[in-house]
């Protein structure tokens, strides 16, 4: 079985850092055999969680589009920068958007991120690694029932960690980042085993 793998970052910018460990990630997990789409977020804009918003014109379509791809594939990876010690805004109001989407289109009851086998990145240009913020991100995602894979790729000084070619300069991220896949493949193929049974 080929796993389909859904790979975004959490920033959007141009020349992002995590958007450079995703693309990392996105190079990895298909030389390790999954099937893997990639997206950014910008192509999803969505305003910020405003319940009164949500009881006016229901969850925006962005977040219902998203919350469906995420549940079409077998598993997910998430790349996220580190802001003020946290996660960027931007990924967290994404989760909490596709978190309010609860039915998919035959109206079945949906839950993205339940059970989705789940990997995380993090990047900063400091020495942290965006430790801080993928420990948050790993919480909330743990709070919404995705099974998040143990092993993480942390870079530090992401700034200098990549070649002209996007590769990692470093073998020790070049493991971290395959072991990283490698649990989030293994884990996307018992799972989906188990729903077939």
């Amino acid at each position: 079985m080929t796993p389909k793998i859904l790979v975004f970052a959490g920033s959007t910018r141009s020349g992002a850092l995590s958007g450079k460990t995703a693309d990392a990630a996105v190079k990895e997990l298909a030389l390790q055999g999954a099937d893997v789409t990639r997206i950014s977020l910008a192509d999803y804009p969505l305003p910020l969680l405003d319940q009164d918003l949500e009881r006016e014109k229901g969850v925006p379509d962005n977040a219902v589009k998203l919350a469906r791809m995420i549940a079409a594939h077998d598993g997910l990876l998430i790349a996220t920068p580190e802001y003020k010690s946290s996660l960027p805004p931007l990924l967290k109001n994404t989760i909490d958007w596709v978190s309010r989407v609860k039915t998919d289109v035959q109206a079945k009851p949906m839950r993205a991120f339940s059970g989705k086998s789940t990997a995380l990145c993090s990047s900063s240009n400091g020495s942290f690694a965006g430790v801080r913020a993928i420990n948050h991100l790993r919480a909330i995602l743990v709070h919404c029932q995705a099974e998040v894979v143990t092993p993480q790729c942390s870079v530090p000084r992401a700034q200098e960690a990549f070649d002209g070619n996007g590769d990692f300069v470093e073998d020790r991220l070049k493991q971290a980042m395959s072991k990283t896949c490698r649990a989030l493949i293994e884990h996307a193929r018992l799972f989906s085993t188990r729903m077939d049974l």
